[in-house]
């Protein structure tokens, strides 16, 4: 793959990742339109890597804001770990299970199928992204209709846990986070942010959360592509074909160095937009790019 369309790659994943659009959605479309295919080993792997790219973009944007929430002091973090641990256990729980039923349903006399086999249909990317971007619309509109109670709940919330969400908040976030992971399309920052708005949570701590989640779940998303790679590069060897793992890795890490700068970028854009109560505008674009990808999978991709 050229070093022009990691490049592209990178920038797509970096500004949409941090948005709640669905980085995935948009990085299959451009590998589509690149020619390339994005259900393949390396393909996963270099949008893990873009993905690991954006991690960092987050840990560095808000390290302040979790620094003060949720290391202040001992009782802190152990609120903060406990709600970490609960919403990541609901993930996986939802999400890996699922991953498999999917896999099975679709391809039901493959049994090594995996759900990456999967994120080349944009059929399905555009399904996902007309879900999440009703979700998003929702939380959106229903947090402009009732500030009040909003802000009613964010100070009762206050009193319970601090700079936290509530435990029942991290729950939902958690769970509809499993529920993200097996669909190209459906934001996994969109739906929990607005998982948490729906919840009663204040858009900073919602905010705040969700992407404190992603650093969690990132790494271990990671390990699996890479074994992914390995394993599919060792039944190639044996087929008498060859994955260049050398080339995957050095764009896959290319990928990430241009995807942090493109994070940093996003991020801003998306507190500014969360501070100024537009949250439903990003709804309303999945709805609109949704059906941008409908179309191209109807005339071929």
């Amino acid at each position: 793959m050229s070093l022009l369309k990691v490049l592209i790659l990178a920038i797509v994943q970096g500004l949409a990742e941090l948005l709640p659009v669905s980085s995935s959605a948009h990085v299959v479309v451009a590998e589509k339109l690149l020619g390339l295919d994005p259900s393949s080993p390396e393909m996963t792997l270099v949008l893990v890597m873009l993905h690991t790219g954006t991690m960092f973009a987050v840990i560095f944007y808000f390290w302040s804001q979790w620094k003060r929430a949720y290391f202040s002091s001992g009782d802190a973090f152990r609120r903060f770990a406990i709600r970490a641990i609960w919403a990541t256990v609901l993930t996986a729980v939802i999400g890996y299970p699922l991953q498999k039923i999917i896999a099975k349903l679709a391809f039901p006399n493959a049994p090594k199928a995996q759900i990456e086999d999967l994120f080349g249909r944009l059929d399905l990317v555009a399904y996902a992204l007309f879900a999440v971007g009703l979700l998003i619309l929702w939380a959106g509109m229903k947090e402009r209709e009732a500030k009040a109670v909003a802000t009613n709940a964010y100070d009762r919330s206050v009193a319970r846990s601090g700079d936290n969400v509530t435990f029942a908040q991290a729950g939902w976030m958690g769970a509809v986070q499993g529920l993200s992971l097996p669909f190209r399309g459906f934001s996994r920052s969109g739906s929990t942010i607005s998982t948490g708005l729906l919840t009663g949570a204040n858009r900073e701590r919602a905010e705040r959360f969700s992407f404190a989640l992603a650093v969690i779940l990132t790494p271990a998303v990671v390990g699996r592509e890479t074994l992914r790679l390995l394993k599919a590069s060792h039944e190639a060897a044996a087929a008498g074909v060859s994955i260049n793992l050398h080339a995957s890795l050095v764009a896959s890490l290319l990928g990430m160095v241009f995807s942090f700068f493109a994070g940093l970028a996003a991020l801003r854009w998306l507190s500014s937009w969360l501070e100024n109560g537009r949250w439903y505008l990003f709804g309303v674009y999945c709805l609109m790019a949704s059906c941008a990808v409908f179309y191209l999978h109807h005339i071929g991709y």
